[in-house]
């Protein structure tokens, strides 16, 4: 952790793959996972006569995330051609925008520990993605996949309003959510479709001056990201107060040791040599295209989880959880839908399904057990005709593949709760008739007995006795 006379400040540049199905300036597909270089067309090639044509989509997704932040969204935006060499960058030069961006301004509050935080927003712009560079399986050499180049990105860039690894990390996450439930992004970190570049600096506490920034590129994990920036502030501490001076760079994160390395000198917008892209003209949307949008922006968390809290009765707790991602919020309400009991259903989403995907580490996306299946369990709990044990049972049958429905699974293996009197109350005055020593003991004051009962009830019925009855019937009996 830095020393208490040294001041932490931090901006993030977030780079964040818009979802649409072409290219930013042309027709190939943006489809992941296909094979390298059958996705980059001549125009992601910038081959010699041909021209970019820019994709309607990506300007959309651009106003909806302008509008999420609270943002200035400019009418007339310019594309520029920021120049440089890299292998994955096939022309030469990065098609971008500078000094007219579609986004300027905006904030964002992000929760923290014990309190809120508002972090400014300079500006978010669009531009083209480069290729990717492969290291692994070339023995020595290096591979270029082109699929990526031309993906459309939506750069948001902050104010350098944060002090810690925690606040940052916090208003990544923040930013995530807000691009998936705007469905600007699918937000795949593992997939390359949110990348973060760390700018970190150090000050004494006092200074006005910001000191000499590092910028950490390309973490595509919030834990990596936290990491990241921990190491880069003892690192600038430990230069400074050992009377060196922090240089200017560009650095990569090495996830397996845990530091930070160079890349290559930290370069200046002159080092680009911007200028206006010759191939695009200005792009003009009017009031009329942003309001079509502002119509149709979808709820965000904090609105749900206040709805989620009003409308199902759950704690703030259950609320927040339920509403903190997209599809998870979704998933819920179609329970809920079946089920007709918000809590249990909160209860069984929060601690049965969570508890099962953190486990197998996978995404609610990829779980098993569909929705209405939850929810139709949630339905014959709340009916009496299985017991929240047998749920389980039924859950993990679901989860496993071994049932194609709930409710087949419950009427193949007989899992029905048994809730006729008629039916228990022979076995009740059994169970009490054989166990008078119990019964003595029970009369005698030692309630705690009664579990002792209901225990054998369940026993003798396999567990499909339901509790409630049983109670009931016991009371009576032994009352």
């Amino acid at each position: 952790m830095p020393r208490a006379d040294w001041e932490v400040v931090i901006g993030l540049e977030i780079h964040v793959q818009l979802l649409t199905q072409s290219k930013i300036f042309s027709g190939a597909s943006t489809r992941f996972g296909a094979d390298p270089n059958t996705q980059a067309c001549a125009i992601d090639l910038g081959l010699p006569g041909v021209l970019p044509v820019v994709n309607e989509e990506v300007y959309k997704r651009a106003v909806t995330f302008g509008l999420g932040v609270g943002a200035n969204i400019n009418t007339r935006s310019v594309f520029d051609r920021k120049n440089y060499f890299y292998p994955d960058l096939p022309k030469g030069y990065q098609i971008t925008q500078l000094s007219d961006p579609i986004v300027e301004g905006g904030e964002v509050e992000i929760p923290l520990a014990d309190a809120t935080k508002i972090i400014r927003i300079t500006r978010a712009h669009l531009e083209e993605d480069a290729g990717k560079s492969l290291h692994e399986d070339f023995h020595g050499q290096t591979g270029i996949d082109l699929n990526r180049a031309g993906t459309p990105l939506l750069e948001i860039v902050s104010e350098p309003d944060m002090r810690s690894s925690a606040e940052a990390v916090a208003y990544a996450k923040y930013i995530h959510q807000l691009v998936t439930y705007l469905k600007v992004s699918d937000g795949e970190m593992s997939q390359g479709s949110l990348r973060c570049d760390a700018n970190v600096s150090i000050r004494q506490f006092g200074d006005n001056e910001l000191g000499t920034r590092t910028e950490t590129k390309n973490v595509n994990s919030f834990r990596f990201l936290e990491r990241a920036i921990e190491y880069e502030i003892e690192r600038q501490i430990g230069v400074l107060e050992s009377g060196g001076t922090v240089n200017q760079q560009t650095l990569l994160f090495d996830p397996d040791r845990g530091e930070t390395r160079p890349m290559r000198s930290k370069e200046t917008s002159r080092d680009y040599r911007y200028f206006p892209e010759p191939d695009l003209l200005p792009v003009e949307i009017d009031q009329a295209f942003i309001e079509a949008i502002r119509q149709n922006m979808p709820e965000l968390a904090p609105q749900k989880a206040r709805r989620f809290a009003e409308e199902y009765q759950l704690s703030d707790e259950d609320a927040r959880s339920l509403s903190a991602d997209s599809h998870l919020a979704d998933y819920y309400e179609k329970v809920v839908g079946v089920g007709k009991d918000s809590k249990l259903a909160a209860n069984w989403v929060r601690v049965e399904l969570l508890g099962q995907l953190n486990r197998k580490n996978i995404d609610i996306s990829e779980t098993p057990v569909d929705a209405k299946e939850l929810g139709y369990l949630i339905a014959r709990i709340k009916d009496g005709s299985i017991s929240g044990k047998i749920a389980k049972t039924v859950f993990e049958a679901l989860w496993e593949g071994e049932a194609e429905s709930a409710e087949s699974f419950i009427e193949a293996n007989g899992l029905v709760q048994v809730s006729d009197s008629s039916e228990l109350q022979p076995l009740i005055d059994s169970i009490i008739q054989n166990n008078p020593k119990q019964v003595e003991q029970f009369k005698a004051g030692k309630t705690k007995l009664m579990d002792f009962f209901v225990g054998q009830v369940m026993k003798e019925t396999q567990g499909k006795a339901n509790p409630k009855q049983v109670n009931e019937l016991l009371n009576k009996k032994l009352g």
